[in-house]
């Protein structure tokens, strides 16, 4: 195994350059994510992960710090949770500035009225699209080979967002 280019399969200790590397990746990606989470739904009442919402923020935080190092110990899990994190963190950022400035109540109430207005296909086929495009643009970058722990990890990422896009869009709409 190479110390900065580990494969696939390979495991690192911690400490190592590619485990710190590694723990570097997942750290941003996470810090990203939760940071506008944050600034989006400070109270979480707007959060579609409902593990999330149930962690609050100082177990998640908690979690989050607990479960990084032990993750960096696979760079490809560790590369695929950082893009995953780092995509959801895009996501968040496109409204989160709305969020903020309406309120968390007065922007659920708001957003959901449009979801409400809009015929239900449209909504979900919308979010579904994101969700299939980038899904398979990740299954593209996952499935060329030969198999790299970047470029694959970054495609299991990919379509992880695109999984969890799917399945919390939905959620939200059938809880409407």
């Amino acid at each position: 195994m190479n110390a900065t280019f580990p494969a696939l399969e390979d495991w690192v200790r911690p400490g190592d350059v590619a485990w710190t590397w590694s723990l570097a990746a997942v750290g941003m990606g996470r810090l990203a994510d939760m940071t506008s989470t944050w600034l989006g739904t400070p109270g979480l009442r707007n959060e579609g992960n409902p593990v999330a919402k149930w962690l609050g923020w100082r177990r998640g935080i908690l979690l989050n710090v607990l479960v990084a190092p032990v993750v960096a110990c696979w760079p490809m899990l560790a590369v695929s949770l950082a893009t995953t994190s780092c995509m959801v963190a895009a996501r968040n950022l496109h409204m989160a500035w709305i969020m903020r400035m309406m309120g968390e109540e007065a922007y659920r109430e708001w957003f959901g009225g449009w979801m409400h207005a809009a015929p239900r296909i449209l909504f979900l086929g919308c979010h579904w699209g994101e969700s299939l495009l980038a899904g398979a643009l990740g299954g593209a970058l996952a499935g060329l080979g030969p198999p790299h722990v970047v470029s694959f990890g970054v495609g299991v990422g990919m379509i992880a967002y695109g999984f969890a896009v799917f399945v919390f869009t939905t959620l939200a709409c059938l809880r409407r």
